[in-house]
């Protein structure tokens, strides 16, 4: 079970990473950094809440200001470093991400548990659509990480997890598809046999009014 944290935006994760790292840092300057590493793509970061993430850490006492500066004719500047607390939550928080499996909030595994409200040959369309860009973004991906030969893997083991569970899924969806076209997949016919005459056939009708749990494990 996650702990509850006092800021629990992955934001607050990244500037904690950040200053354990170097010397302290101005919210602008942290940002720049950030996105120089492409975090916001590991982390789907909303940079618009980098000045209140700031503020909860500082509240916390997980980061402090060390000094504020002034450059020119632009508004002061404060300068935040981490404290010996900070440490210990990023360390926590790092310990618990990697380690403690939590299920997690997947906008297409929620189309696939409603997918049936589509006709299959609509289905079948929309996957091929999926697929299509799955395999377009996986191969820019491997020419990527092909072209960072230079960098140690530590620093490109997020970019293959990620190409990873990508690939993961484009294999996935390749396999329904091709069930679905061989009509080898459970339930395929009376699925085509709903749209056709917009009546659940008895065995659906059945499940749905003994509610058979259809989710995850996890969530039963």
């Amino acid at each position: 079970m996650a702990k509850r944290r006092k800021v629990s935006n992955l934001l607050g994760l990244a500037i904690l990473a950040q200053l354990s790292l170097g010397r302290p840092m101005h919210p602008y300057e942290i940002a720049t950094a950030l996105k120089q590493q492409g975090k916001e793509g590991d982390m789907n970061i909303k940079w618009g809440s980098l000045y209140t993430v700031v503020q909860n850490l500082e509240r916390h006492g997980l980061i402090e200001a060390t000094m504020s500066n002034r450059d020119g004719r632009r508004p002061e500047r404060t300068v935040y470093a981490i404290t010996d607390a900070g440490r210990g939550e990023l360390n926590d928080w790092l310990r618990e991400l990697v380690s403690v499996l939590e299920p997690e909030t997947n906008r297409f595994e929620a189309a696939l548990s409603v997918i049936g409200v589509l006709p299959p040959d609509e289905a079948i369309a929309l996957l091929e659509t999926r697929l299509a860009a799955l395999d377009g973004a996986n191969a820019a991906h491997r020419t990527t990480l092909a072209q960072l030969t230079q960098l140690p893997r530590v620093f490109l083991v997020e970019s293959e997890y990620a190409l990873a569970m990508r690939s993961a899924e484009a294999a996935w969806v390749r396999s329904l598809l091709a069930e679905i076209a061989a009509g080898t997949l459970s339930g395929v016919d009376g699925w085509r046999a709903y749209h056709e005459t917009g009546q659940l056939p008895a065995d659906f009708e059945q499940m749905l009014d003994e509610g058979v749990p259809t989710g995850p494990p996890e969530d039963r």
